[in-house]
């Protein structure tokens, strides 16, 4: 399911993505918690770094040390490659989307409900996607 999302943000992407950034939002695996033991987030990372994506990624509660290492953990950065030349950590969302070319949403954090998606839409490249993988947006 998870290869099936990452494949998924590909194909609408007109089957490339290098060079593209995409923004992951949360990384928990699941929402009011810092625990990302097996957290879909670093397995759709993997595949999108797979494809030369510039990943960036932003959680209200998880720690930037905690992701740093389950990146390491799980083996998903691109061989050769280090966490800082393939994945950013962002502490602002608005920010985090200025000129993506999508948005992940990977956990239901209740704040992401709450985002004004048209004025991050307005800041993003385009064409510009999101993917609701938790299917919290109307």
């Amino acid at each position: 399911q998870k290869a099936r999302f990452a494949k998924k943000m590909i194909r609408s992407m007109f089957n490339t993505i290098s060079g593209k950034k995409i923004v992951l939002f949360g990384f928990a695996f699941k929402k009011d918690t810092g625990d990302t033991r097996e957290t879909a987030a670093v397995y759709v990372a993997k595949h999108l770094l797979a494809e030369r994506a510039r990943v960036v990624i932003y959680d209200p509660k998880v720690e930037h040390d905690q992701i740093k290492s389950d990146f390491e953990y799980y083996k998903a950065l691109t061989p050769g490659k280090e966490f800082k030349d393939c994945v950013t950590i962002a502490t602002d969302p608005y920010e985090a989307v200025k000129d993506a070319h999508a948005i992940g949403i990977m956990t239901e954090w209740e704040e992401f409900k709450s985002y004004d998606y048209k004025k991050m839409y307005a800041t993003m490249a385009k064409p510009a996607f999101i993917f609701d993988g938790r299917l919290i947006l109307d």
